[in-house]
């Protein structure tokens, strides 16, 4: 078995998950056992530091575990990654649903900043600042506690009103975040990002919630100008992470019911 792969329920495997970061690999353990009630799910781990070889690494374990078209379930980066993924390998993917996606041209990245950073404390905002200013120098040693540190809070501005939960056991990578997400600003600068969602083929579904920090305009007007197959639905009272929300968590879970 793969070692960057794990699975859930039983085969076949027709979903696979794709979760956020990059460089947060496991971050999407609570969603796998919840789908995996009724069909088997994959959770492939990304670990390569670059676009290219995550797309290599999901190529594989698509056709070693899965051996047919699956539906991509992409959430944040990981929707991203979908998207370029659907585009190069149209023959894998049946569908694509993009969950809480970043947005897809330059105009609304410096939106989400601004909004995380005014949701939180002064003291939380400083120390925000101090973590993205360790993570600038390029000579410094490993800060993957760091890294996670920011996730944590980053979580309470991205959060609307989540249930008590245990977080999963992720495996935080910031070498992989800096080289990853290095590439994928600029394929997003450049308007490269948006013109491989035009290549894709399979519908794609993007589900957004209103308070998630990405905005969600920034997902539905360019997805819908250039995917023919798209549909958009946004969740009300609703962070970046659905499957936690105590208002919202239902009518997530009974979309992707009815989509998979």
């Amino acid at each position: 078995m793969n070692n960057n792969l794990r699975t859930y329920g039983t085969p076949p495997f027709d979903v696979a998950l794709l979760h956020g970061g990059p460089g947060t690999a496991g971050g999407m353990a609570p969603l796998a056992r919840e789908l995996a009630l009724h069909r088997g799910v994959l959770e492939p781990l990304q670990t390569a530091s670059s676009i290219g070889g995550q797309v290599e690494e999901l190529r594989e374990v698509l056709e070693e575990s899965a051996g047919h078209p699956v539906t991509l379930v992409g959430h944040s980066w990981g929707a991203w990654l979908g998207c370029i993924f659907a585009a190069r390998h149209p023959r894998l993917v049946r569908k694509l649903i993009l969950v809480s996606s970043g947005g897809f041209e330059e105009k609304y990245a410096a939106k989400t900043h601004e909004t995380r950073l005014s949701r939180l404390s002064a003291e939380d905002r400083g120390e925000v600042k101090g973590l993205l200013e360790l993570f600038l120098n390029r000579s410094a040693d490993n800060h993957d506690a760091d890294f996670a540190r920011l996730g944590e809070l980053f979580f309470r501005a991205d959060a609307f009103d989540p249930l008590p939960h245990e977080p999963p056991e992720v495996e935080f990578s910031l070498d992989i975040y800096k080289s990853v997400w290095g590439e994928a600003t600029l394929l997003r600068r450049s308007g490269r990002l948006l013109e491989m969602a035009r290549e894709i083929i399979c519908p794609v579904l993007a589900i957004h919630g209103d308070y998630d920090p990405h905005p969600a305009e920034g997902v539905e007007r360019p997805l819908s100008a250039v995917i023919g197959d798209f549909r958009f639905i946004l969740l009300e009272r609703c962070g970046h992470k659905p499957w936690i929300e105590r208002q919202a968590r239902e009518r997530f879970f009974q979309i992707l019911e009815d989509e998979l």
